[in-house]
């Protein structure tokens, strides 16, 4: 017995030793035989490998906060939002990027938005897009089909494309579940180069997969995220008790983002060096200079003016057109909500809860510019557009009759009947209503013309009815260019008379572009 108690008092001490007193010995030694961090402070920023996201990492940035003592580290979570919110919620990482449908998706799902906007990186301009086989699938409409299905990658910037095709497009056909899930856009585009051409399939993914795809004989672009404006776009967000405790520090942040930003903005070489580097360093798909260049045309960074005027910083005509931050964040979860991406909208009423205007305030008043102070060697190889300016909508041009009427058609609008009395072409309050809501959804496609047709019954004098019919398209289309859409878009036509329903009283509505 005595034998025994020794052996369990000789086991308790060495696991004591072990675990209780070498590591002090340990760390008093190694503490004696160290240096102290040339870092005195690190701010880890939640993101995954996407090319918009480059800046974050690049070199130039932690070089800018280097002199302060501060390391910028980037942790990557392959895409995973609901991790990415719980570590921010925890306080692991300060801060976060998002592509603003998952900030809200997700944001909704866990019960918490335990960030805040600061800024907005990015818009995709092309680097998202929806491709088909023309032999089965011409146009939006032909999805309009119980067969019909979108293959994409979930909780990614293609799916929520494939969500606001569904909200803007009348589809009414499409199945309740219809879509297929791939696992990323590589998965995307094998699905499609196997695929049966004549199904009724519609595939989104993402460069380079995009030009990889349309590769193939019969392959074309049914919309690509370069028609959308408002939607597919990236943000940065900061936990907020660090912000509230760490502000000139997030302020600081948010300048030399701006300062590197502008700094690749003036060469195109040093940008596709980047691109093809930083697809490197995050162990993505490896880059030739002619990926590069595709993906930098279909990815349009924020500038600064463009930040203060999605900030409501700037006055609506300097503003060009851009959307407010908060009007962003109202339409893309109405997208969500009412596709079936989340079961209620939180934000109804409350989307400023997600976005803190303060930071850029502060930079703008201090007349900032992202040039100044940084050593930028100018003429060395061509210059990247837009530097330092807001782009902003600009007006389509005015079409011939003979171009409109060669308009490839892209889809119709998704909009309840636009109905009048019987014999009348008066606009009453519900369709007044309807039409401010297409108003909206024009807004987000400013790269499409719209064709709105009239109708008017088949009973009674042909001529007369026509004419009725293009009073009915005229109204419509004057109300659209009264609530903001330009003239030049629209043309109003009349159908020939047909028919006895309700909607042969009604006008119908398609968009359209000029063909490539």
């Amino acid at each position: 017995m005595a034998a025994c108690l020794w052996i369990v008092i000789s086991a308790a001490l060495a696991v004591s030793f072990k675990y209780l007193v070498y590591p002090k010995i340990k760390g008093k030694l190694v503490g004696e035989t160290s240096s102290e961090s040339q870092y005195r402070q690190e701010i880890k920023i939640a993101a995954d490998s996407f090319s918009g996201y480059c800046f974050l990492r690049s070199d130039a940035l932690q070089k800018l906060f280097k002199p302060a003592g501060i390391k910028i580290t980037v942790v990557d979570d392959q895409a995973n939002y609901e991790e990415r919110t719980r570590v921010l919620m925890s306080n692991k990482v300060q801060m976060a990027v998002y592509p603003l449908d998952a900030l809200i998706k997700t944001g909704t799902m866990i019960g918490d938005f335990p960030g805040t906007v600061v800024m907005v990186i990015d818009e995709t301009k092309g680097a998202d897009a929806i491709v088909s086989y023309k032999s089965a699938v011409a146009s939006l409409e032909d999805l309009n089909d119980s067969k019909a299905r979108f293959v994409f990658t979930p909780d990614s910037p293609s799916e929520f494309l494939a969500r606001i095709v569904i909200a803007h497009f009348n589809l009414p056909d499409l199945p309740k579940k219809w879509w297929i899930e791939a696992a990323g856009a590589e998965d995307v585009y094998d699905q499609f180069r196997k695929a049966d051409e004549t199904k009724l399939r519609a595939y989104a993914l993402w460069e380079p997969y995009v030009t990889k795809a349309l590769e193939k004989e019969g392959a074309h672009v049914l919309l690509d995220s370069s028609k959308l404006q408002g939607y597919i776009v990236d943000v940065l967000v900061v936990q907020r008790e660090f912000l509230k405790n760490n502000t000139d520090l997030v302020k600081t942040v948010v300048q030399n983002y701006m300062k590197v930003a502008y700094r690749y903005s003036q060469n195109e070489d040093d940008m596709v060096k980047l691109i093809v580097d930083d697809a490197k360093k995050t162990g993505s798909e490896r880059l030739n200079k002619k990926q590069a260049k595709k993906i930098i045309q279909g990815i349009q960074w924020k500038n600064t003016l463009e930040n203060f005027a999605h900030f409501g910083l700037l006055s609506t005509q300097d503003s060009h057109g851009l959307q407010h931050i908060e009007d962003i964040i109202l339409n893309i979860a109405n997208v969500l909500n009412n596709t079936g991406a989340m079961d209620t909208n939180p934000l109804i009423g409350k989307a400023n809860i997600l976005y803190y205007d303060t930071t850029l305030k502060e930079i703008q008043a201090d007349n900032f510019h992202p040039a100044r102070k940084l050593d930028i060697i100018k003429g060395v190889g061509p210059a990247l557009p837009d530097l330092n300016r807001v782009r902003g909508k600009t007006e389509l041009a005015r079409l011939s009759d003979e171009q409109w009427n060669s308009l490839v058609a892209v889809g119709r609008m998704n909009v309840k009947p636009i109905s009048f009395g019987r014999g009348t072409a008066r606009l009453n309050i519900h369709s007044q209503r309807e039409l401010a809501r297409l108003a909206q959804h024009l807004k987000a496609w400013p790269q499409y013309y719209l064709l709105v047709i009239g109708h008017a019954r088949a009973e009674g004098d042909v001529e007369a009815n026509t004419v009725l019919s293009n009073q009915r398209a005229r109204m419509a289309a004057d109300s659209l260019v009264g609530q903001g859409i330009g003239s030049t878009r629209i043309r109003a036509k009349a159908a020939r008379p047909s028919g006895r329903g309700g909607a042969a009283q009604s006008v119908s509505f398609i968009v359209g572009q000029l063909p490539y």
